[in-house]
């Protein structure tokens, strides 16, 4: 459970970091390289990547394109489906690398630290009884 919780609390942390340095949360990032990656791609195809209900999924493509982050049109051969597409600053926001929740969530996972979720030689070492003596997460115990 501390591992997870230390994903989860890296994730959120960075989430807000995003939010306030890029305008886009963890969550409408992973939207955002998901429609830079397909191009075209259907908002109902998108939440079934994400495995979420289509409704789930509307407010936050709203927030992306009142932020000028995704363009949706009509699909020409479907008026009921809206296809998704990046704006430039959409495009910008998808061709960051480090600073993003990706970024953190991998430096959690390898073990090389991440701010509060940071990974360290006394969380990789179990103590009596195979608990960890901290709240930090080693990659290994995720089994990945």
């Amino acid at each position: 459970m501390r591992a997870l919780w230390a994903l989860d609390h890296a994730f959120q942390s960075a989430s807000k970091r995003m939010e306030r340095r890029f305008g886009v949360t963890a969550p409408q990032r992973i939207v955002v390289r998901i429609v830079g990656r397909f191009p075209g791609i259907s908002a109902g195809e998108v939440a079934e990547i994400l495995h979420l209900h289509p409704s789930t999924l509307t407010g936050v493509l709203k927030r992306l394109q009142a932020r000028g982050v995704v363009l949706r049109t009509t699909d020409p051969a479907d008026g009921r489906r809206a296809l998704l597409s990046l704006t430039a600053r959409g495009r910008k926001i998808d061709a960051l690398r480090s600073g993003t929740v990706e970024a953190t969530v991998q430096r959690v996972l390898s073990g090389r630290g991440a701010g509060d979720g940071a990974v360290d030689a006394r969380a990789r070492r179990p103590s009596r009884g195979g608990a960890r003596p901290s709240g930090r997460v080693a990659a290994g115990d995720l089994g990945w």
